[in-house]
């Protein structure tokens, strides 16, 4: 299997607080790849130092064999890195439909494709992001990273604090992209989900990688050591 990510050793800093001590990843061409890890362990970080929102000081990020070190953010979006950030970040004042086409770039993923996964969006077409429910705009967040048409679609907590109903449209979303092949990396507390369609997990504990392996060699004690409360 070609690696479409590699990560390997990097330190990031925000000021002079290191953040980042040593994480290491690999994304495979349609692999879901779980980033784990209690809450300030460094998976935010090490998203934001992949999508170049955040500059890594030591290491090296690979995109496709590219390194990422002197990219902008913008342009490793264009390389085919695709975000769903934490808290969704829709823009409020745009429709849904404005949202969508705001970053589309051409390829698979079209509108139409977009309301296949996610119907109720196309209901909702004129109105303004922030009159949608939460995961309404949850939903919406997802659809404008894929019609970006991204190689790599990042998750950030993509069902935090969403009501169950809500949180199983989105869990099915993820296993409906995984079938066709989608890679992704993901973030999510919720291991009953997450687990069943990760192919890899990596666990991260006070910014660095401690773990890395397939959900069945996740042992209770490695559950219990690195993820629970």
């Amino acid at each position: 299997m070609t690696n479409l990510l590699e990560v390997s050793a990097i330190e990031t800093f925000y000021g002079p607080s290191q953040a980042l001590f040593g994480v290491d990843l690999t994304v495979g061409e349609g692999q879901v790849v779980a980033l784990m890890g209690r809450n300030g362990m460094g998976k935010t970080t090490t998203i934001a130092s992949i999508c170049g929102l955040e500059k890594y000081r030591r290491g090296s990020i690979h995109f496709r064999g590219q390194d990422l070190w002197t990219l902008p953010s913008h342009k490793i979006a264009r390389l085919g890195v695709g975000l769903v950030p934490e808290g969704r970040r829709c823009f409020p004042n745009l429709t849904v439909y404005e949202n969508l086409i705001a970053a589309a770039r051409s390829g698979d993923w079209t509108l139409d494709r977009v309301a296949d996964l996610f119907p109720r969006l196309k209901e909702r077409y004129s109105q303004y992001a922030n009159t949608l429910s939460g995961g309404e705009q949850q939903m919406l967040a997802v659809g404008r990273a894929l019609m970006t048409n991204p190689e790599l679609l990042i998750l950030d907590e993509a069902t935090e604090g969403l009501a169950p109903v809500i949180r199983q449209e989105i869990w099915q979303a993820v296993r409906n992209l995984k079938a066709t092949g989608q890679s992704i990396l993901i973030v999510d507390k919720t291991l009953a989900e997450l687990l069943p369609i990760a192919d890899q997990c990596v666990i991260l504990e006070k910014g660095t990688t401690v773990w890395a392996g397939t959900p069945d060699q996740m042992t209770r004690d490695i559950e219990n050591r690195y993820l629970g409360v």
